[in-house]
C-alpha cells in the first residue's frame, strides 16, 4: 500500500530564517518552494535521496498549522507516504476503522493528492498520504 516516506514535514515560523541551517550547515539544496493556498502555507523542499524535508510555515493566523505552531511552536508536524491509488486507500483505512482528518483528497503542494489521517488512529503522529500529480 505504501510506496516510500515522500516527506517529513517540520513546521517553523519563518522559513527565510531557518533556511541557512538546511542549506550551508548540513549542504542540503533547496529543490523548490511554493505557497500553497489551499495549505494556507507557504513550503521548501530540500531532497534526501528518496524522499524530501519540507518546511512549513503558515501564511494564515487562522490555519490548522499556525495553531500547531502556536501550541507546540516548530518542529515535527507529520510524515507523509506516497501511495499508487489515494482514494482506495482511504477507502481500505475507514473500513478497517482508522480515523481519517480528510475522507476524500484535497490538493497539496506540487499538484499532489494528499490526506491527513488522525493521531487518535496513529499513536499520536499525523500521517499524511499522498498520491503524485500525473506528469
Amino acid at each position: 500500500m505504501l510506496k516510500r516516506i515522500h516527506h517529513v514535514a517540520i513546521v517553523v515560523e519563518d522559513i527565510q530564517s531557518v533556511l541557512g541551517f538546511w542549506r550551508e550547515a548540513l549542504g542540503l539544496e533547496l529543490a523548490h518552494s511554493e505557497h500553497v493556498p489551499e495549505q494556507e502555507a507557504q513550503i521548501a523542499c530540500f531532497p534526501t535521496g528518496e524522499s524530501e524535508i519540507e518546511l512549513v510555515e503558515p501564511t494564515s493566523d487562522m490555519s490548522g498549522m499556525a495553531r500547531y505552531l502556536a501550541k507546540r511552536g516548530p518542529g515535527m508536524h507529520h510524515i507523509c507516504f506516497e501511495v499508487d491509488n489515494l482514494t482506495e486507500v482511504l477507502s481500505v483505512l475507514k473500513a478497517q476503522g482508522i480515523r481519517l482528518i480528510d475522507e476524500t483528497p484535497r490538493l497539496g503542494g506540487g499538484g499532489k493528492r494528499i490526506a491527513f489521517i488522525h493521531p487518535e488512529s496513529t499513536h499520536g503522529v499525523l500521517v499524511e498520504l499522498c498520491e503524485l500529480a500525473s506528469s
